[in-house]
């Protein structure tokens, strides 16, 4: 499992930043934000609040809200696209979020070294809004 060593400024690539509106034409950037939008909101409805765990191919449960409450959608100037996901905070989260989406080895807050099955929630939740991303191409004039 990879480890992800880096800090980005997430608010800075929001849509609604000038820079941001500078790099893309309008209806790039309303589509872009829209699509991103959708796939976070469908993401966070697939998170229920629930005591226990949830079965492993199937969205994890929230015990507290955090990781619905940080997923954001952002602009990714390099690959000119929408980037849509919770975010790692360092120390607090380690690999449990790639291993929640995709199975794998993560480690407690006690230390103990846990293998995780995958509970995916932004693949199904983007797989989901993908069949409608023509149609808010065509809506956007």
């Amino acid at each position: 499992m990879a480890k992800f060593n880096f800090r980005v400024d997430i608010k800075s690539m929001f849509f609604d930043r000038i820079k941001v509106q500078r790099h893309l034409d309008t209806r790039s950037r309303k589509v872009l934000a829209r699509f991103g939008a959708y796939v976070r909101q469908t993401a966070k409805s697939s998170i229920r609040r629930r005591k226990g765990t949830s079965m492993p191919g199937n969205p994890p449960f929230s015990h507290v809200g955090t990781l619905k409450r940080h997923i954001y959608f952002a602009y990714d100037a390099k690959a000119r696209s929408v980037v849509i996901g919770p975010v790692i905070f360092p120390g607090k989260s380690g690999n449990a979020l790639p291993a929640l989406e995709y199975g794998g080895k993560s480690v407690r807050n006690d230390g103990l070294r846990i293998n995780i099955q995958a509970r995916p929630f932004m693949g199904p939740a983007f797989t989901r809004e993908l069949t409608g991303l023509s149609n808010i191409w065509a809506e956007i004039h």
